[in-house]
């Protein structure tokens, strides 16, 4: 698990583009903002957070499936890391922080969403909405 890269993945990095085109302006994982963000508008106060579908546990996603070797472990790991994703959005929204997750399958996959139809999306949750949250999946 050590070589696997937390930063800068494909995911992230395409969110990025799409992010900078639109004209966004932004900050890549602040580590004095709780959960250290991927990407971090700190104009508009939200914090994004590109999750992997298998790492972030995601449910009914064809990218994600428990592994039949040590699925013991395997289901502890990725519980404990649904209930950190959890805290960590309550505590930044509590801060003040709109909380935007974008799973894997929107970006890669059977289901992924167009990149004009993701640009919109992003665009409409950064400017104009007033919601707190807003999960981005797939389909």
């Amino acid at each position: 698990m050590a070589g696997i890269s937390g930063k800068n993945t494909k995911p992230e990095i395409y969110i990025r583009q799409i992010l900078h085109r639109s004209g966004y302006r932004f900050r890549l994982h602040r580590k004095d903002i709780l959960g250290t963000p991927d990407i971090l508008l700190p104009r508009y106060r939200v914090a994004i957070f590109v999750q992997g579908c298998f790492w972030h546990g995601h449910d009914n996603c064809h990218l994600f499936r428990l592994p039949k070797t040590r699925t013991e472990f395997w289901d502890a790991k990725i519980t404990g890391n649904k209930k950190r994703d959890a805290r960590v959005r309550q505590e930044l929204i509590r801060s003040g922080y709109r909380v935007l997750d974008i799973w894997e399958c929107t970006i890669k996959g059977k289901v992924a969403w167009e990149p004009e139809i993701l640009a919109n999306g992003l665009g409409q949750f950064i400017s104009n909405s007033h919601k707190d949250y807003l999960e981005i999946r797939g389909g």
